[in-house]
C-alpha cells in the first residue's frame, strides 16, 4: 500500500495537523513508458508553507487535495521501456509526501548514493545547494574581500551560502537563534562569527562585527533583521532575497522594510532569488559544491527524521528553529 499525505485545508497562520490528511491506497500501476519510484526520503523547507497559499507566486500553489509538494529521492523498482530510468537506478525530483509514484519521469534525474548519501541529493546538492551557490554568486555576485552577512546561517541555506562566501576570500558574519546553533556555524562551518538574535542585540553585535558595512545580505527571514542590515549597507551593496521565514505565519499582512531608502544612498541593489531560474544549471552547481565537498572545503549537515506518520510535527521543526541543517524525513518503511 501506498501512504500519501494530502494537503486538505489551507491554513490561515501556522499549518497544523487538519492542514494535511494521512490516507492509504494501492500502490499505482505504470504504463507504457513510466516507471514506478519507491520513495526513501522528502525535503522539508521553508518555500512550502508558501505554496500552501492560494494567489500568484513564482510556482502555482498547491490544489486542496493533492499529494504534499516536497522535493524527494528513490529508487526506481519497476519500469516499463522508459527511455531513460532503469529498474535498480536512484533518481531525484519532486515526488511529494507519499511512499510511491508512477511517473513518465519527466524532471527526475539519476543520482549516485556511491558518491553520496541519498539526504544530501535534496540538499546540499539539491535544491537548498543550489539556492545558496546561485543565490549568493549570480544574484549577490559575490567577490573576494566582501563583508557578507547571512540570516538562517544554520539552516539548510544559509550554512552553504556562508560557506561559499568563506571560499570566494570573504569576511562572513551569520545570524541564527540560540549558543548553540551559533557555536556550529563558526566552529563547524567556518563563519567569522555568528550573531545569536535570540539573545543578542543584533544591531549593536552588526556594528562591532562589521564596522565598514556590508557588501552583501543573504535574506533567509526578513521582517526586522532585514531592517536592520538595510541600515549597515554600503555603496553597492547588493541584499539577496531568498526567503522571509519570520512572516511565512503572518495572520496579518507581512511586515516590509521600512529603512528602503537606504538602497537609493548607498546605490544599492535588492533582488529576490528563485532557485528554479537555474535549473538548467544544477549539474555545474552540484559539481562545484561536490568537488568542494571532497576537498574537505564545504561541510554539509542533514538532520534526518522517520516516519511518514511525523511529518506534521517533523515540518514545525522548520518555524520553532528546533533542527540543525537540511531537514529531511525518511517515508520507506524498513
Amino acid at each position: 500500500m501506498n501512504k500519501q499525505l494530502l494537503f486538505v485545508k489551507r491554513p490561515e497562520g501556522e499549518a497544523d495537523a487538519s492542514t494535511w490528511s494521512l490516507e492509504t491506497h494501492p500502490i499505482p500501476e505504470i504504463k507504457e513508458g513510466e516507471v514506478l519510484i519507491q520513495q526513501h526520503y522528502v525535503s522539508l523547507d521553508p518555500a512550502m508553507r508558501g505554496w500552501m497559499n492560494e494567489g500568484k507566486s513564482y510556482i502555482a500553489p498547491m490544489e486542496i487535495g493533492s499529494v504534499m509538494r516536497a522535493g524527494s529521492v528513490g529508487q526506481v523498482i519497476e519500469a516499463k521501456n522508459h527511455p531513460e530510468f532503469k529498474v535498480g537506478d536512484f533518481v531525484a525530483g519532486y515526488a511529494g509526501v507519499q511512499q510511491y509514484i508512477a511517473t513518465d519521469g519527466k524532471g527526475y534525474y539519476q543520482v549516485d548514493p556511491k558518491l553520496a548519501p541519498l539526504p544530501m541529493y535534496i540538499g546540499t546538492l539539491g535544491m537548498p545547494g543550489m539556492t545558496a551557490y546561485f543565490g549568493i554568486t549570480e544574484v549577490g555576485k559575490v567577490k573576494e574581500s566582501d563583508v557578507v552577512l547571512v540570516s538562517g546561517a544554520a539552516g539548510a541555506v544559509g550554512s552553504i551560502v556562508g560557506q561559499v562566501a568563506k571560499i570566494k576570500g570573504c569576511q562572513v558574519v551569520g545570524i541564527a537563534g540560540g549558543p548553540e546553533k551559533c557555536k556550529y556555524v563558526v566552529e563547524e562551518l567556518g563563519f567569522d562569527a555568528c550573531i545569536d538574535y535570540k539573545n543578542e542585540d543584533v544591531k549593536e553585535r552588526l556594528k562591532q562585527e562589521c564596522p565598514k558595512g556590508l557588501d552583501i545580505y543573504f535574506d533567509n527571514v526578513g521582517g526586522e533583521i532585514l531592517d536592520i542590515a538595510l541600515g549597515r549597507l554600503r555603496m553597492h551593496a547588493r541584499i539577496v532575497i531568498c526567503g522571509a521565514i519570520s512572516q511565512y505565519n503572518n495572520k496579518k499582512a507581512m511586515r516590509g522594510p521600512s529603512n528602503y531608502l537606504s538602497l537609493l544612498v548607498n546605490r544599492a541593489s535588492m533582488t529576490g532569488m528563485v532557485v528554479f531560474d537555474y535549473a538548467d544549471r544544477y549539474k555545474e552547481g552540484a559539481q562545484i559544491l561536490g568537488g568542494w565537498m571532497a576537498a574537505g572545503k564545504l561541510k554539509s549537515r542533514e538532520d534526518v527524521y522517520e516516519g511518514i506518520e511525523n511529518f506534521p510535527e517533523t515540518y514545525n521543526r522548520l518555524f520553532s528553529g528546533d533542527k540543525m541543517g537540511k531537514l529531511v524525513l525518511k517515508v520507506i518503511e524498513d
